[in-house]
């Protein structure tokens, strides 16, 4: 019996952790999306681009997920050509000089029912600040192909004027054409392929 335990306690203590997995992003069914104030009484909302990059997760230990992505925010859009060209010109974006806005993780909190805070750092026309991403638990897995599906929302909160977009009016009688907080909602898809058949 002692011997049966000691060789199963070995076992145990050789077991390699479990893997780490790579889900990418699907840029055709992901999305990042915003809202601010306009005039102190309307929300102005938005698409910010396309949304690529890589989520590593072994399936176990979520305080060890790694997320590393990016936003193509030359394609913003609020369905306005005169707003959308001046939200790309230097007096908001610049994205003729910051093409994309980029997120790397640096932390995960896990929560309860499965959500988590995603800390990383967020960079936005050259300035990197570090945010706090509230994300809704990974949907269930889907089989589909030879491969899987899985996806889940992330919403932050930042301030605009932390990343030098300063551009706005004052008002007569008080307040500003453009609020300095943006509500950011990012839907992710994520997509893990099988393995090639040896």
């Amino acid at each position: 019996m002692r011997k049966f335990l000691f060789a199963l306690a070995l076992v145990l203590t050789l077991a390699p952790a479990a893997q780490a997995q790579t889900w990418t992003i699907d840029a055709g069914h992901s999305g990042a999306h915003f809202a601010v104030r306009h005039m102190m009484v309307s929300t102005v909302r938005g698409d910010m681009g396309k949304v690529s990059g890589s989520i590593t997760y072994d399936g176990k230990n979520l305080a060890a997920a790694a997320v590393d992505a990016t936003i193509d925010v030359t394609a913003i859009s609020t369905r306005d050509e005169k707003r959308d060209a001046h939200l790309k010109s230097a007096d908001f974006f610049d994205v003729a000089t910051y093409p994309t806005m980029t997120f790397k993780s640096k932390k995960v909190v896990p929560g309860a029912d499965g959500s988590f805070k995603l800390v990383g750092d967020l960079t936005m026309r050259g300035v990197t600040k570090e945010v706090t991403l509230d994300v809704e638990a990974l949907r269930p897995t889907v089989k589909m192909g030879n491969g899987s599906r899985t996806g889940t929302t992330a919403t932050t909160k930042v301030n605009r004027q932390d990343f030098g977009i300063k551009w706005s009016r004052a008002l007569d009688g008080g307040g500003v054409v453009v609020g300095d907080e943006v509500t950011v909602t990012i839907d992710l898809e994520l997509i893990q392929q099988a393995p090639a058949a040896k």
